[in-house]
Parts: structure tokens; C-alpha cells; sequence
């Protein structure tokens, strides 16, 4: 029995396989992304796919919802994705104490900022939707979350005329012993104040498992998995990503993928 290999091995061959992120049209169907990460005229179409994905969802505005399923259609056991434990001493302290000193600080391009307890979002408004993830590499589970909607959080801090997208900071390196990898990702005003978009604290009913993203993660549901972000610590307003990673808008993005990853 071949032993298991290491994460970070495993986190390598996947970041090699795949050049583009996106494998959807609008109102079309996933494509397995090591059938088509080398062949170029597939990745050139599914380009092209992303930017008709975006302009449909630009011309509907936030009106576009994503599909909604009942309680009952919930997967028992939500399917994990990427990482599904932070390495560190940072996250693993946060978890010994059962994430009593984590806080989410929102800044950046605000004339607000913010610092806030897990009690502290859990005492706020929240949403409770029954949504489908669509895995880049070509999976789908359903999974009921709830948490505070972005839109509060960020009405709250008042974003300033300048700021054009909101960029989700992680506490999950993607390589080892390097904090220059921590995981990020971005979106624009549009999905950052859709009404489905939530910092989700529950799943299924229950605290937000570790391998699902403990203790906050994203829920962007017109996007694909990659751009719901686990293990959030900070949301950040900015004007462009230049000065963020490799510029591109996320951690996946700087390697290949598409930035706008809509369904």
C-alpha cells in the first residue's frame, strides 16, 4: 500500500494541473480541469465562456440569484476543498482555544474599520441559504450555511468612493513555512454585496467544521469553489490588486486560473 504523500506534494500537483480555473458557460456545465489544462483551444473557449459568465451577470446585476434547494436536499457530510488544515502554529493555536482570539478586522479603503469577535457577528443579522458548490475540478455538493451578509459588515464600515473590490485574507499557507503564500482572494462590489454572498459561521445547523473553513469562510454563491475562501482573518478594501500576491486578484489567479470564476 503506497503511503500517502505530503500535503504540500499534493498542494504542487494540483497547483501544475491546472492553468485555467474556469470550466463553465453561462448556464453550462462543468468540465474536468485535467481534460482540458493542456489542450489550448479548450482553455482559449472557456476563456471566452468566463467573460460571457460575467457580462450576463453584470447586465442582471445583483438581481441574479443563485439557486436555492430545501434543508432536506443537504448533503449529511459537506465535501471538503483545498485544505482541510491549516499548517502552522498560528491557526492551531487559534483552534486550541476554540477561536476565543480570532478576530475578523474589515479596512483597508473605510473610513470605518472594524475588529470583530466571532460572538460579536454571530449577535448580527444573518442569512440561512441552501446552496449548491461547484468545485473548479468538477465536483458539486449541497450544504445549508448561515452567517452575517457582507453587505452589513460592509455598510458598517463605509467603504470609501475609491474602493473597487474586497480582498479576503486566510490563515492557510499554501506552502510550507512560507506566510508569503497565505491564501487570498477577491471580488468586486457587485458580489461583494449580493444578497447571498455571507460570511458563513454555520454549517448544516453546526459550528463551521475546521475542513470546511473554521471559524469564517466565504459563501460567493455565483462563484465557482475556489473563490469562497476558508479561514478568513481579514477583509480588505482596495482599489486594484497590484500590490497584492502577483497582482492578479488571488492566490489561484497569480498561478493561472481565471478571476472571475462565475456560474
Amino acid at each position: 500500500m503506497k503511503s500517502p504523500k505530503p500535503f504540500f506534494e499534493q498542494r504542487r500537483e494540483r497547483r501544475n494541473l491546472l492553468r485555467t480555473g474556469l470550466a463553465v458557460a453561462a448556464g453550462g456545465a462543468l468540465a474536468g480541469c485535467d481534460a482540458i489544462s493542456h489542450n489550448d483551444t479548450a482553455v482559449e473557449v472557456l476563456r471566452s465562456a468566463e467573460k460571457l459568465t460575467e457580462s450576463v451577470h453584470r447586465v442582471l446585476g445583483r438581481r441574479a440569484m443563485a439557486q436555492e434547494f430545501s434543508p432536506a436536499e443537504a448533503a449529511p457530510v459537506f465535501r471538503a476543498n483545498g485544505t482541510t488544515m491549516p499548517p502552522g502554529e498560528n491557526y492551531a493555536k487559534l483552534m486550541a482555544s476554540g477561536f476565543a482570539d480570532w478576530r475578523l478586522k474589515v479596512d483597508g479603503l473605510v473610513a470605518k474599520p472594524l475588529e470583530l469577535t466571532m460572538a460579536q457577528l454571530q449577535a448580527m443579522p444573518s442569512r440561512s441559504q441552501v446552496t449548491r458548490h461547484d468545485c473548479v475540478e468538477g465536483w458539486s455538493c449541497i450544504g445549508q450555511w448561515k452567517g452575517v451578509r457582507l453587505s452589513y459588515l460592509l455598510n458598517m464600515a463605509v467603504p470609501g468612493p475609491e474602493a473597487k473590490f474586497v480582498v479576503f485574507h486566510c490563515l492557510d499557507m499554501m506552502e510550507e513555512d512560507d506566510e508569503d503564500t497565505l491564501y487570498y482572494e477577491s471580488v468586486d462590489l457587485d458580489d461583494a454585496f449580493h444578497e447571498q454572498t455571507i460570511l458563513a459561521y454555520e454549517l448544516n445547523g453546526k459550528p463551521l467544521p475546521v475542513r470546511n473553513g473554521a471559524p469564517l469562510r466565504a459563501r460567493i454563491e455565483r462563484q465557482l469553489g475556489y473563490k469562497q475562501p476558508k479561514y478568513l482573518h481579514r477583509v480588505e478594501l482596495v482599489a486594484a490588486f497590484d500590490k497584492i500576491g502577483s497582482g492578479k486578484g488571488g492566490y489561484w489567479e497569480d498561478q493561472g486560473y481565471n478571476w472571475y470564476g462565475g456560474i
